[in-house]
């Protein structure tokens, strides 16, 4: 089985992006062949940096193996950036646009000895980093970076694209407890339609999965999905579900959160038009939040709205939308699982999140494939030749009761050496 890891998963994620038109039928070529020469006849920048040129023929052997295996289907079958790691850190990075925006005509080289000073970089990186990047994303004019040129857009249709985005909200007593509250929210950028929201404790990456399976599983599978760089949203088990479904992850640039617009627009509506009406002490659970929530996208999603003269359920009803429905509930979860890989121990152990797990005894000393819902582990399982094998939580006391076939050679502590030869 080839090995997981994040950087497989790069390749896998920077694959699936190429091949993602013709798996959802939106390209506008005449044919499947027209987009694979279209997108080859340049070089192509690897998610390592690097540049390469493809054969078309490649893109057409990606689309036949995600077909048949989905995102697995598009992991290499070894690392092809062993060793190499990133330049620049995101602590770096955010660094670079602060001091840009703050003093617009520092230049790269200026900017690298601040960095390398207040120990953003190590003095090993070189400043051709620094410029590199700075020439990339188009910050080697004086005005400050955060002018953009924006033009407003609408996708197409419902399902082309999805914008995502976390919104905090006031805290509520529950059980005697005061506790901060995060609303997870997605918005269909054609229609303006709230296709999921939910209340919750936590702005967790597997809070806002079960957002995202939440709409999908109702109104069909986004072409698209645009988040912002919150570690909510970048994240490899985000990439391989959208992967796996056959969802695009579009991040937006980096301290650019305003061009979600029409997601930014639905929590200021939401504001103006509920919360700051409601008497929140009043709410002493989630679960009564989260009813009021429901209340709220219900009357939402009936309203005109003025910048489509419409109201977004009719303009959903009115779209002739391409987008597929999952398969099957089974499918859907099967998507849904995050995955990790673990080598299992000589005593038949595996270790998740610091909580020991029995594997059957045939996987000892193999590197495993795990599939699991973080608040679910009791159905954890290891994938192998596309069976499931559960996995148990480890209970010591069981164990040493386990009657096993090995030889067992008693000991005698009376003895000289403990041990009674025959």
């Amino acid at each position: 089985m080839p090995k997981i890891n994040a950087s497989d998963m790069d390749i896998a994620h920077f694959r699936f992006a190429l091949i993602a038109p013709v798996i959802q039928g939106t390209y506008f070529e005449s044919s499947a062949s027209a987009y694979y020469a279209k997108v080859t006849r340049k070089p192509l920048t690897l998610p390592d940096g690097n540049t390469f040129s493809y054969n078309p023929k490649t893109l057409e052997k990606w689309t036949e193996y995600y077909r048949k295996k989905g995102m697995d289907g598009l992991m290499p079958k070894t690392r092809s950036d062993k060793g190499a790691s990133r330049t620049l850190s995101d602590t770096a990075i955010e660094e670079i646009f602060r001091l840009k925006e703050q003093f617009p005509k520092l230049n790269a080289t200026q900017i690298y000895f601040r960095l390398v000073e207040q120990g953003f970089l190590s003095p090993k990186v070189s400043v051709a980093s620094v410029q590199r990047f700075i020439k990339k994303h188009d910050l080697t004019s004086a005005r400050s970076p955060n002018v953009k040129d924006r033009k407003a857009f609408e996708a197409p249709y419902f399902g082309s694209l999805w914008q995502a985005d976390t919104c905090y909200l006031p805290y509520i007593t529950e059980d005697g407890k005061s506790k901060r509250t995060y609303l997870i929210m997605i918005v269909d950028d054609h229609s303006r339609m709230i296709v999921s929201g939910q209340i919750f404790y936590a702005d967790t990456t597997y809070n806002f999965q079960k957002v995202l399976k939440q709409a999908v599983a109702s109104y069909g599978i986004p072409h698209k999905l645009y988040v912002d760089n919150g570690s909510v949203y970048v994240n490899k088990q985000l990439e391989f579900i959208c992967g796996s479904i056959g969802t695009l992850k579009l991040q937006t640039p980096v301290r650019d959160g305003a061009s979600k617009g029409k997601v930014e627009r639905a929590f200021r509506t939401l504001k103006n038009r509920w919360l700051h009406g409601l008497d929140i002490a009043t709410v002493t659970s989630l679960t009564q939040f989260n009813a009021l929530l429901s209340e709220y996208i219900r009357s939402h999603n009936t309203t005109h709205h003025s910048s489509i003269d419409s109201t977004p359920i009719n303009r959903f009803l009115g779209s002739e939308s391409p987008i597929a429905t999952p398969k099957s509930t089974d499918w859907l979860d099967e998507c849904f699982h995050n995955r990790i890989k673990r080598k299992v121990n000589n005593d038949s152990c595996v270790s998740i999140n610091k909580v020991s797990y029995d594997a059957p005894q045939q996987f000892i000393g193999m590197s495993v494939d795990i599939r699991f819902l973080p608040d679910a582990m009791d159905e954890a399982f290891i994938l192998y030749d596309d069976k499931h094998y559960p996995l148990k939580p480890t209970d010591k006391v069981a164990n040493a009761k386990t009657k096993r076939n090995n030889a067992f050679v008693p000991l005698y502590y009376s003895r000289r050496g403990g041990v009674q030869h025959g």
